[in-house]
């Protein structure tokens, strides 16, 4: 009976662990979300508060086979965001993979990228998001990028 009772308890907190990833996977998904909708508007006023204080963005580069990482300040991206014009530049995301422990997020993202609604590349984004005050916060975004072999997604 002892033994029951144990594996009763050891059971009954699995729905509530799953329940907790599942609201910490949404709004993972709600921080990548409003960074896209910031891009579609140029509102870099949008932007600011969804990055941390030392939040960088790097591309990798591929230039005949030469690898590097290109690596940018937060505030240089938020600020060409900020230049754009609205509806000019439109990430499309063909899936969002989400992990998360405790206040640790990663989140795959492959894209296509369009500028002025012409395809213009697409690559994967890959996202690393820390929870700060009780929000996910944008610490790291590494992209790929490339122009051929890029899928036509629809408008969201």
């Amino acid at each position: 009976m002892k033994h029951l009772f144990l594996l009763i308890m050891l059971f009954s907190g699995i729905p509530v662990s799953a329940q907790r990833s599942s609201n910490e996977e949404a709004a993972v998904k709600t921080t990548i979300n409003k960074l896209f909708e910031g891009m579609q508007k140029a509102d870099s006023t949008l932007l600011r508060p969804l990055f941390t204080a030392t939040a960088r963005l790097q591309t990798v580069v591929n230039k005949e086979g030469d690898i590097t990482v290109h690596d940018d300040a937060i505030g240089t991206f938020i600020n060409s965001i900020g230049k754009a014009k609205a509806g000019s530049l439109d990430e499309r995301l063909s899936g969002m993979e989400i992990k998360v422990d405790a206040e640790l997020a990663t989140a795959w993202t492959p894209y296509v990228f369009y500028f002025q609604d012409k395809k213009n590349h697409c690559g994967v984004n890959a996202f690393t998001l820390v929870k700060m005050n009780g929000n996910w916060k944008i610490q790291t975004i590494i992209d790929t990028r490339r122009n051929d072999n890029c899928p036509d997604l629809p408008k969201q």
